[in-house]
């Protein structure tokens, strides 16, 4: 599905703030609010938006340790094998495949140095896992949430 403009917009506003009034993204775009309400539920009901959320700052749940584990697999390790493994683990915030030596990357949040440890041994010890390598984040320098497509207000221009 491909949003068109006046979509992606709306999509924007809803990624800055969820809780925006629909009467407050119809005046950024120029609807009425009942016409912002269509349109929203319409992008519900085609899945283009997939759920509303709170983004909450780790930290203020006591996970003051941020890291990311590289994982390298047996052979013909499926990307489902992988998921199934890793998506018990609550301090995993993302996972991905990924290109080059790694066969996966994951984000993780942790309460200290040594939980963090716990984590990437339990993960290490996954019977798919041949090894692992990991990085802390010192400090965040950038951090976007799902605010939608390159080309949204604040971000580089698209190339088309």
């Amino acid at each position: 599905m491909r949003l068109n403009d006046l979509d992606e917009r709306i999509v924007h506003a809803l990624a800055e703030d969820a809780r925006r009034s629909f009467a407050d993204i119809g005046a950024l775009v120029g609807l009425s609010a009942p016409a912002v309400k269509r349109r929203v539920d319409r992008l519900r009901a085609e899945g283009a938006i997939t759920g509303f959320t709170v983004r909450v700052d780790p930290a203020a749940l006591g996970w003051q340790t941020e890291g990311f584990i590289e994982i390298y697999c047996s052979r013909n390790t499926s990307p489902e094998a992988i998921h199934r493994g890793l998506e018990r683990y609550p301090e995993i915030a993302s996972a991905s495949t990924v290109t080059g030596d790694a066969d996966a990357i994951v984000q993780v949040f942790a309460a200290d140095m040594r939980h963090f440890e716990q984590v990437l041994e339990r993960i290490a010890g996954e019977p798919y896992v041949e090894r692992t390598k990991s990085v802390l984040v010192l400090s965040p320098l950038l951090r976007r949430y799902s605010s939608g497509s390159p080309g949204a207000p604040g971000s580089p221009a698209r190339h088309g």
